[in-house]
């Protein structure tokens, strides 16, 4: 059993490496801090082939695997985390569900400015009263002749201050197989993009409203019964997620290792200190087990569908480790890594927000229940006895 890179995997790995360092370490801490998506960073990763990296070649992807997609985002998130989420969008969630299912017109109008940065996908699952709950949505969407009529709302989309097309989940029908997915513009008439709202960690995103927006049916991505087809795709983009949560706690771990070797107090630096010394010991030890969760979760998607075993296991872990290491990366910093002067506390922000998204870290946790007692277990409470 080996757990090294390749030959190959390591020579990209370590050419994003210098590339990121060479056009993307200037500039990293304000780009992470700012609000505007960027665009230019978008257009210079989709020239490096960056963006696409997991979808067919013919269509327009690099054809590679979900652990080259896995080394990218690690190797750019350890220079310019922002970079990497750029990385992330291009690679998973939307992008790959759109790429996946979108009949070859749909592709042929918007997947060659997705894959070259000039436009950005954001996804619309989350509505007010149903957030975990996903098959609570309540957005219709009621045929009209050569149109579906939408009417509903979305929140907590990523990218959607900046989304110029928004894959949006809709009921078509009653019960779980009654939701599919459309492919709305921005500016059609009836769509509204919200004011803008902001996470914790700065990040913003936009309340999308829906008054009886007419779609035209060949905007239509997976029609009644789609929800189950696209869910059962959801362990590979965890995948994203997760190496994102990770590298991120491990780049706030970088920069508190070089502060406690630099920085002296008492006369002496950090790092001769016992106390720092075992928080540094346990920090590593939870990045580099986190890794290889991670690292299986990657390889076996490779070799054919994902483990949701894996998947859920390695996202649950990651999702806490790089929270927990960026929140010591901080503590150990000190003042320094409580102000906006370096990237530890947007470390830390953008960690806790990983453990939300995508699944939170309480449903990953019942998920595993499941797999130990090989059983069933509804969040739901108990139907009336009739």
């Amino acid at each position: 059993m080996d757990f090294s890179f390749t030959e190959e995997q390591q020579l990209f790995a370590d050419s994003i490496r210098r590339f990121a360092e060479d056009k993307l370490k200037e500039g990293a801490l304000a780009r992470a801090h700012s609000k505007q998506y960027p665009k230019d960073v978008a257009k210079l990763l989709a020239q490096q082939g960056l963006l696409g990296i997991t979808l067919k070649e013919e269509d327009g992807g690099m054809g590679g695997t979900l652990m080259d997609a896995v080394i990218a985002i690690e190797q750019m998130s350890l220079v310019c985390p922002k970079s990497a989420d750029i990385i992330q969008a291009g690679n998973f969630g939307a992008i790959r569900t759109f790429a996946e299912y979108a009949s070859a017109e749909q592709k042929a109008k918007w997947l060659p400015d997705l894959l070259s940065g000039e436009m950005v996908i954001s996804l619309g699952m989350s509505e007010p009263e149903a957030g975990s709950a996903a098959t609570d949505l309540k957005t219709t969407a009621k045929e009209d002749g050569d149109h579906y009529v939408v009417k509903g709302q979305k929140v907590f989309g990523t990218h959607s201050r900046d989304a110029t097309i928004f894959l949006i989940y809709c009921r078509f029908a009653p019960g779980i197989d009654g939701i599919g997915s459309l492919l709305i513009e921005r500016g059609t008439p009836g769509f509204t993009v919200g004011e803008p709202a902001e996470f914790m960690s700065g990040e913003e995103w936009c309340p999308l409203y829906f008054d009886d927006v007419r779609v035209p049916k060949e905007n239509l991505l997976l029609g009644p019964g789609g929800f189950k087809r696209q869910i059962a795709a959801f362990n590979a983009e965890r995948i994203g997620n997760t190496a994102r949560s990770l590298a991120i706690g491990r780049h706030a771990y970088n920069l508190a290792r070089t502060y406690a070797m630099e920085r002296e107090q008492f006369g002496r630096p950090l790092c001769e200190f016992q106390g720092l010394q075992w928080k540094f010991a346990d920090m590593a030890m939870k990045l580099e087990s986190a890794q290889l969760l991670l690292y299986k979760a990657a390889v076996g998607a490779d070799k054919g569908l994902p483990s949701a075993y894996d998947t859920t296991l390695a996202k649950m872990a990651c999702n806490q480790v790089g929270f927990e290491v960026a929140c010591e990366a901080v503590q150990c910093m000190g003042g320094t890594g409580y102000t906006r002067e370096t990237l530890a506390e947007y470390c830390m922000l953008r960690t806790k927000g990983w453990m939300i998204a995508g699944g939170s870290v309480e449903m990953m946790k019942n998920r595993m229940a499941e797999f130990i007692f090989d059983r069933r277990f509804s969040q739901r409470p108990p139907k009336p006895a009739t």
